[in-house]
């Protein structure tokens, strides 16, 4: 069965791979993180993730488009919402694809990450998939979060000391 997975960075793609594969899944990548900032972060997260779908053979199809405008008019009136809209519009692309490519399935990484809010992304991800006529694969990676930082390390990959957005990068350096 063919499964697309949402992929915000190399390291979190690590685990929820691993484990979809062993499944029997097949699995396809997907790059669209316009929450990402500054574009030097987004470079580097989209080049940690070419390498390691180089090494483990996975096919990523990338939305490179750098969509900064369109990410802050989403999020700047009301930051303490953004990880909603986030994980909407992210999972909605993801949803929107897998049908449009045929996939039995969609998933995403982000529920690879002990940060991100599990029963949030499950609830959005199961609407979008009705939405979008192709189901949500809901699976809890959070299991496998010192594997896959540990295999990350071993292969080289950058990682990011933030979530993405130019919040998150705030919170992480800014002493309250």
């Amino acid at each position: 069965m063919k499964i697309l997975l949402h992929i915000c960075c190399g390291p979190c793609a690590i685990y929820p791979v691993k484990e979809l594969r062993s499944a029997g899944l097949d699995v396809t990548g997907l790059f669209f993180n316009h929450n990402i900032h500054p574009y030097t972060e987004y470079k580097l997260r989209m080049e940690a993730l070419k390498s390691y779908a180089q090494m483990v053979e996975l096919e990523v199809i990338y939305r490179e488009e750098y969509l900064l405008e369109e990410f802050l008019s989403n999020v700047a009136g009301e930051p303490q919402g953004r990880c909603a809209y986030c994980y909407r519009s992210r999972l909605e692309e993801a949803a929107k694809t897998a049908a449009e490519l045929g996939f039995a399935r969609f998933s995403s990484t982000l529920l690879y990450s002990r940060y991100q809010n599990q029963q949030m992304i499950r609830e959005l991800g199961v609407k979008l998939g009705e939405r979008y006529g192709v189901e949500f694969h809901y699976e809890d990676f959070r299991t496998g979060w010192q594997e896959g930082i540990n295999l990350s390390k071993e292969m080289g990959l950058y990682r990011q000391k933030y979530c993405g957005c130019i919040y998150s990068e705030k919170e992480r350096y800014v002493r309250k």
